[in-house]
């Protein structure tokens, strides 16, 4: 598999990787400037020269993997016979910078509830690099024409059209998936939560409404069997506390806002990788 096809897997398969290219060669090497391959913790693909060379930079990018690390790094090395080496004698007589590029495991969020605010949500959220999953019971509310503004999106979208039961989508989700419950229906935001909090591995579960209908449901899920810790899990109201107003284009830029602070936050402020507060 090339380089690139491996980027697409890894991305495909929620898998990180680390992306090696040679930038800078100065005499002979095995590779011109250019070069690329991928390296994931159990696998590599294509190749910037084997011997030495090639064994250095895995070695550096499964420590970067290791280490989570989210910004790019770069090394140069001599091949030569009369420099130290840990991997072999590498003496083609050249020298190459080399620089490794972390590919991250996008964070990934599901909308429950393709209704006024979660249309413009999903219209925001699309312009980055993450795994959109988008629900609802409404056979209206996912149509090719609803989606059509979705169409250029850099996200990967996941439309889940189910006439019954949506909670049962919370067991398809990546892990780490945060969730946003703000359905058509408080019934059906009741379900929903309820089943997210009781799916292992979800990230946070965030619920849209007044401090009335929370009320409500929190006792129903105490009820229910869950306990104080289980509820405290939820984040209500959503997004930003001090960007105010009910029209959807406002809290759905709110949430967005406060969504992607988080994913930066996660990692140094760089990229998108994870979230937490009220989302």
């Amino acid at each position: 598999m090339r380089w690139l096809a491996a980027v697409e897997h890894l991305r495909s398969r929620r898998e990180a990787g680390v992306l090696v290219t040679l930038t800078t060669v100065r005499g002979h090497a095995p590779r011109a400037a250019g070069a690329k391959m991928v390296v994931a913790a159990d696998a590599t693909w294509d190749t910037v020269g084997g011997g030495n060379l090639e064994a250095l930079a895995v070695e550096r990018a499964r420590a970067m993997l290791s280490e989570g690390a989210s910004v790019p790094e770069t090394f140069t090395t001599t091949l030569s016979d009369r420099v130290p080496s840990r991997h072999g004698v590498q003496c083609c007589g050249g020298e190459v910078g080399v620089l490794l590029e972390p590919l991250p495991v996008v964070p990934s969020v599901a909308i429950f509830g393709m209704g006024h605010v979660g249309h413009e949500l999903a219209r925001i959220l699309a312009r980055h690099d993450l795994d959109l999953h988008l629900v609802d019971t409404r056979p209206s509310a996912l149509t090719e024409q609803a989606l059509a503004p979705l169409a250029d999106a850099d996200a990967r979208v996941h439309p889940h059209a189910i006439p019954v039961l949506p909670e049962l989508v919370l067991s398809e989700l990546p892990a780490g998936t945060h969730v946003l419950v703000m359905t058509h229906d408080h019934a059906e935001d009741a379900a929903v939560v309820d089943a997210a909090l009781r799916t292992e591995g979800l990230g946070t579960v965030g619920l849209i409404g007044s401090g009335a209908k929370w009320a409500r449901l929190r006792r129903r899920l105490l009820d229910n069997g869950l306990g104080d810790e289980d509820v405290a899990r939820v984040v209500t109201p959503i997004g930003l506390p001090g960007l105010v107003g009910k029209e959807p284009a406002v809290i759905a830029v709110s949430v967005a806002a406060d969504l992607l602070t988080r994913f930066g936050a996660a990692v140094g402020g760089d990229a998108l990788r994870g979230a937490d507060r009220r989302a």
